[in-house]
């Protein structure tokens, strides 16, 4: 059985952002000489879908977003004992990440579904460490407890037109968080793969979030985007992302904990924990790891 979780993330691409991409993934893959066979292509709406369906990549249009959404990750989960199961998660590149909250929000869910935990309460084996998490009512909402961490220090890079501030702290992997005074209007592909690849932040670079107050009427007090390392391009909501804006925006009194924070995608998260002094102390992140399709990969013996 190989059920198909839910994807936040979705592109919608230009001949220029296209050229953006191949940029970005030829820096990635650091083969000289890739640059004159490897091509990126746009066309029709025809053309694209003759070519997708001759591959087998399937998308669905978004029209709340008026994006193409589409699965971006892997997840592999195994059973490692009564109340446990290892979450292995790659990247759209291949890479393997250490750790995503949507993912082990999703994990937990299926897990449970699946009969390989418990519900109330399991053990996610990841590769950044063991993770506390648990389903939330009969819905599709979990949560999960990270480990604690030092609170996000201030970064002293310029800053551009309508950003405050930038934060750079670790939760599972590297994030940075700029606090902007719009957040529909930033451009999120641009800013977010300069400061991605900054210097300042080594050569495994940074994920980049954008945080910034909600539209008036709105139910949380926040939106977050995010340019995410290894997707290489926006992606519409980052757990682990959300988490660090909600005590980076907590330790600097403009929010108090649980902090709600609502995803580009539309999904709304809650971040509870306490502050002690400089350190981010039983870090609760709330979310949903919704079910949308359920498959069976069958072995070339089963036919």
């Amino acid at each position: 059985m190989m059920p198909l979780l839910e994807s936040i993330h979705a592109y919608r691409w230009s001949s220029s952002s296209s050229q953006a991409r191949k940029a970005a993934w030829l820096r990635a893959l650091g083969r000289p000489g890739a640059e004159s066979s490897w091509h990126f292509l746009t066309g029709d709406s025809a053309a694209i879908r003759a070519v997708a369906d001759a591959v087998g990549f399937r998308d669905a249009w978004d029209p709340r977003q008026r994006q193409f959404a589409h699965p971006a990750g892997l997840v592999v989960l195994t059973p490692e004992g009564p109340e446990s199961v290892r979450m292995v998660y790659f990247n759209a590149d291949g890479s393997r990440a250490g750790m995503c909250g949507n993912a082990a929000l999703c994990s937990t869910r299926l897990a449970a579904r699946l009969g390989l935990a418990p519900s109330a309460g399991m053990v996610l084996h990841t590769d950044t460490g063991l993770l506390k998490t648990r389903c939330v009512g009969p819905g599709w909402a979990a949560e999960l407890l990270l480990p604690d961490f030092e609170l996000p220090e201030q970064v002293g890079l310029p800053l551009e037109s309508g950003e405050r501030w930038l934060a750079r702290g670790t939760v599972g992997v590297p994030h940075l968080v700029l606090l902007v005074d719009r957040i529909a209007s930033v451009d999120v592909e641009g800013r977010g793969r300069v400061l991605r690849e900054h210097p300042a932040f080594g050569p495994d670079g940074v994920n980049v979030n954008f945080v910034g107050r909600s539209e008036s009427g709105a139910d949380c007090g926040w939106r977050l985007r995010t340019y995410e390392r290894g997707v290489e391009a926006e992606t519409l909501a980052c757990g682990t992302g959300t988490v660090a804006a909600a005590f980076a925006l907590a330790s600097r009194g403009l929010d108090t904990l649980p902090v709600r924070i609502g995803s580009w995608g539309g999904n709304i998260f809650s971040v509870a924990g306490r502050i002690d002094g400089s350190t981010a102390v039983e870090p609760w992140l709330c979310g949903e790891g919704r079910l949308v399709f359920e498959g069976e990969l069958l072995s070339p013996t089963q036919g």
